[in-house]
């Protein structure tokens, strides 16, 4: 579906893509760059993908640090792409926090990747051929970030809001006031009137306007309604784990849910025992349709592309090996 959307200029490249990864945007031009690299089971698609599009890659700007943001940043740098993230991203990833991507916290492995390009809110960034101003959007991640072109009036909004959704917040991680922050953040990027918004997940809306209208709306769902915002967030968790591993043996996933650091968080906000949520939210997902079983297997009835058990063997942010210094910090050194 490349270049699908007649409203793109010729040097955008868009895929979209189903879970677990993020669409592919790519900015052709003097400095080529790729918005976002997908869930580390596709890297070498993503890779293949950029180097047939574009050849040598200079950046990857990452929206967020989320698994299905940043899979494909280990490959591409390895291949000398350098790494750009917003501020809170970049220092948590220099100094190996063990939170970092929320890997361990949500079981969604990440390869380890360094950031070379720390991004403030309101900096102009040279993407292919355009300058393009940084967004600080939090809510969805505190770190979030979209992007800004002004003269075609493209933005980039990640997991801020989608045609038919908008990112789940994470109250127990971020603050009660996280639902809040969010919708500040979409009201926020509203008010650029983007001609073409590219979501980090399904088609790009033919109507902005009403796309960012009903985005409001749910997001202040989230903040009039804190439990829902809380078992929103976790029907997403528990459907993206099934993705991933191909589905879960129906007799292992309440084991699993247990020991999940998020289900006991999200027990802990809504006042319940895990063991009694993590029935819930089966029998709840069960009912809705969400998931399914099959031949033994609960599966997430989404679209999503199948992932190898065996490219989700890298290790947790805490067994990453220590980042090399970026240039600048080699620099000051001296």
């Amino acid at each position: 579906m490349d270049g699908e959307d007649q409203k793109l200029p010729a040097w955008v490249t868009w895929q979209r893509r189903p879970f677990p990864d993020a669409n592919l945007l790519l900015l052709r031009g003097g400095r080529p760059a790729l918005v976002d690299s997908g869930f580390v089971g596709h890297a070498a698609e993503t890779a293949a993908w950029v180097r047939a599009h574009a050849g040598d890659l200079s950046l990857v700007v990452n929206t967020h640090w989320h698994s299905d943001h940043v899979g494909g940043n280990a490959l591409l740098q390895a291949r000398g792409a350098g790494i750009a993230a917003g501020v809170p991203d970049a220092r948590a990833v220099a100094r190996r926090d063990p939170g970092c991507c929320l890997a361990e916290y949500l079981d969604q492995p990440v390869s380890p990747y360094t950031v070379d390009e720390p991004l403030h809110d309101g900096q102009v960034l040279r993407l292919g051929d355009a300058d393009w101003t940084v967004v600080s959007t939090p809510g969805h991640t505190p770190g979030h970030l979209s992007l800004w072109e002004p003269e075609e009036r493209l933005l980039v909004v990640g997991d801020a809001l989608s045609e038919y959704d908008v990112g789940w917040v994470n109250l127990a991680l971020d603050g009660p006031d996280a639902a809040s922050t969010a919708l500040a953040s979409l009201h926020r990027l509203a008010d650029l009137r983007p001609r073409s918004v590219l979501p980090a997940h399904g088609p790009m809306p033919a109507d902005p306007s009403a796309t960012f209208a009903a985005a409001v709306r749910r997001a202040q769902r989230l903040v009039d309604d804190p439990a829902g915002a809380v078992w929103y967030g976790a029907r997403r968790i528990f459907a993206f784990a099934l993705m991933i591993r191909g589905g879960v043996p129906a007799d292992e996933v309440e084991p699993y849910l247990h020991v999940r650091a998020w289900l006991t968080d999200a027990a802990r906000l809504l006042g319940e025992a895990p063991e009694a949520l993590a029935t819930e939210l089966v029998d709840t997902m069960l009912r809705s349709g969400a998931i399914a079983l099959r031949d033994g297997r609960l599966h997430a009835t989404a679209e999503h592309t199948p992932v190898t058990a065996e490219s989700l063997r890298v290790p947790y942010p805490r067994a990453w090996p220590a980042a090399a210094p970026t240039t600048a910090e080699a620099a000051e050194r001296q």
